[in-house]
């Protein structure tokens, strides 16, 4: 495992211990060449302790659609997110602190109006149990700043037959150089 693979490792799982109400991801998730991926930078902004940054300070980084999923566990309207064209190659990024979620391998159409993906990179999400409606579900966060972005379901296509239904407001789209 190279430095920053033990890095990045360690910065997520800890992320998620550090709160109790997440729980590191009992799904596998892909394993990445993050650190192969020109335009990523994997540590965003890597000085910054998000887990401290205060409600104002969410609100100065975010726009009030980003503030209201990311950090309030809200859901944007099906069918709003320019994410859903989205399919040149690339990398998916929390919008709240620029951690590598997804990649364009692993997403699909769902059907569904949101951005859905089969599997997300290995150690980049924590879930936790979501009672809000009529039946629990999965709510799976950024495993860095704890951001909303969405459910996962299994109800997807192979080989994870899971469905992870992502806001798009709460990612950003980094496409590879030679695809931009």
């Amino acid at each position: 495992m190279t430095t920053l693979s033990r890095r990045l490792f360690l910065a997520t799982g800890l992320a998620a211990f550090a709160s109790p109400a997440f729980g590191q991801s009992d799904q596998d998730g892909l394993d990445v060449a993050l650190f192969d991926h020109p335009g990523i930078t994997p540590w965003g902004e890597a000085e910054i302790d998000f887990m401290s940054l205060t409600r104002d300070q969410w609100r100065e980084r975010l726009n009030g659609e980003q503030f209201r999923v990311l950090r309030q566990e809200g859901t944007e309207r099906a069918g709003t997110s320019p994410l859903n064209r989205e399919h040149r190659d690339g990398i998916f990024v929390c919008a709240g602190c620029a951690l590598p979620l997804f990649s364009s391998e692993t997403k699909y159409e769902s059907g569904t109006g949101w951005p859905s993906f089969w599997a997300p990179i290995r150690g980049a999400v924590a879930t936790k149990a979501d009672y809000r409606l009529w039946t629990p579900r999965t709510e799976y966060h950024c495993a860095r700043c704890e951001g909303h972005q969405g459910h996962v379901f299994d109800d997807g296509p192979r080989p994870t037959r899971q469905r992870w239904c992502n806001n798009g407001v709460a990612l950003n789209f980094v496409p590879r150089p030679d695809n931009a």
